[in-house]
């Protein structure tokens, strides 16, 4: 496309610089003022995840993107630094700490069907109606109540700092160096700030008021330690830290859950078996323990997952020569797996582009052809809680309401550093009685 119109193209969608060609080799490479390669190959994916994780750190683009606003936190940083806060972190997100936190989810899921219950029978915008249910999620997990701090001012500051900063800048796709300032990025300093004071004001006060009978998120990282070196989050890694996890764990899942009522809406066979599985389950309100129970749903998930990853493409910069299916990658490169690609290769996938939940209700597929949340040392640290809390909102719903779909209405998938329903996700939206499901 050239190095204007490939800027032009991934400001407005970055998917659209995926090429076609992406779909079906199992790499392309090509070159802007960097050269960059797109890997769609699961064993070469491995040998960047896993085999050889340190010469494959996160690009410079992506750092130059995110370090002003989340510092060298676990998202960013590398090596030793990485590996403490990993540890540091990990219990946060326990099998028991995430089942305590269930109950802040179902409470989200219930508010969300009484908000879409006095919109009704209008069309509803379910993107909007998702994004302000996982929010609720995040805060609560995050601040329990238990500071003056108002989320909403942290999710306005959150928005502005993407819009301004997210945007892929011309002196990224020249390979400047990340000192060299980008405009949009410059033009972004007072969301940051705000971001920052907001995260700092809820850690400092969280420190005087103490923990609570059950630790939410922030207790839990103010009491994290190393379990090797000793060492615990200072003031900085702590925000940092803490801004990672409300950036990426409110957004991702609302995503999901999005385009998953998008695609039930436009298959009612599936949308009727997984109502008729959540009401089977479900006595009342959906449970922690309610979700082993509710596979079929969990499907969607994935599938939805698959079909729209909220991380459609992440990229790295090698460190150090080597050989990719075949092509030889020298240090500098930007090495890119498309996982918008990836999941629907059409060497991987049988009809890729079809929305089959019962592709993951036997046989899981290949490790490495299937990447909703990373994977190797650094997969996702939130992964069983994103997972836990879209399969209660998805259940939930689906037990209520009937979603069909509006004509003229169809969401276009837009990646700026998430892959987005632009325009939203309305939908025709319907009481469903128990004794009428299926």
């Amino acid at each position: 496309m050239g190095v204007w119109a490939s800027l032009q193209a991934a400001r407005r969608n970055v998917l659209s610089i995926l090429p076609w060609l992406a779909v079906k080799q199992p790499m392309v490479s090509g070159r802007t003022g960097i050269r960059w390669h797109m890997v769609m190959d699961p064993d070469a994916i491995r040998q960047m995840l896993l085999e050889r994780l340190e010469d494959y750190p996160k690009s410079n683009t992506t750092k130059s993107l995110l370090r002003p606003a989340i510092g060298e936190s676990l998202f960013i940083a590398e090596g030793a630094h990485w590996r403490w806060q990993r540890r540091a972190a990990a219990p946060v997100f326990s099998h028991r700490n995430v089942m305590n936190l269930a109950p802040i989810m179902t409470r989200a899921a219930e508010n969300a069907c009484a908000r879409i219950e006095a919109q009704k029978p209008k069309a509803v915008n379910l993107y909007t109606e998702m994004v302000r249910a996982t929010f609720d999620v995040t805060s609560d997990v995050t601040f329990s109540g238990k500071s003056d701090i108002d989320s909403q001012n942290v999710h306005r500051a959150i928005d502005a700092y993407i819009a301004e900063a997210g945007k892929v800048s011309l002196f990224d796709i020249l390979g400047f160096p990340n000192w060299v300032p980008r405009p949009g990025r410059l033009m972004s300093g007072a969301a940051l700030r705000e971001m920052k004071q907001i995260a700092d004001d809820s850690i400092e006060a969280r420190r005087e008021q103490g923990q609570g009978d059950i630790p939410d998120l922030l207790d839990l990282l103010l009491a994290g330690e190393d379990p090797e070196t000793k060492r615990s989050m200072n003031i900085a890694e702590l925000r940092d830290n803490l801004l990672t996890f409300i950036v990426a764990g409110h957004e991702t899942t609302a995503l999901a859950l999005s385009w998953a009522l998008y695609l039930c809406a436009f298959d009612q066979d599936v949308q009727d078996r997984a109502r008729a599985e959540a009401q089977s389950v479900l006595n009342g309100s959906a449970t922690g323990e309610d979700v082993a129970e509710l596979p079929f749903i969990r499907a969607i998930i994935d599938e939805t997952l698959r079909l729209y990853p909220p991380a459609g493409i992440v990229s790295r910069t090698a460190q150090a020569k080597d050989t990719l299916c075949g092509r030889e990658i020298l240090p500098g490169d930007t090495v890119m797996i498309p996982i918008y690609a990836l999941h629907r290769h059409e060497m991987l996938w049988d009809e890729p582009d079809a929305f089959r939940p019962d592709r993951f209700m036997g046989e899981k597929p290949d490790r490495y052809a299937y990447l909703p949340f990373g994977d190797g040392p650094r997969i996702c640290i939130g992964a069983s809680f994103a997972l836990q809390e879209a399969v209660i909102i998805l259940a939930t719903l689906l037990a209520r309401f009937k979603f069909t779909p509006i004509e003229g209405k169809d969401p276009e998938p837009v990646m700026i550093l998430t892959l987005r329903p632009e325009g939203g996700v309305w939908l025709n939206v319907e009481e469903v009685e128990a004794d009428k499901a299926g």
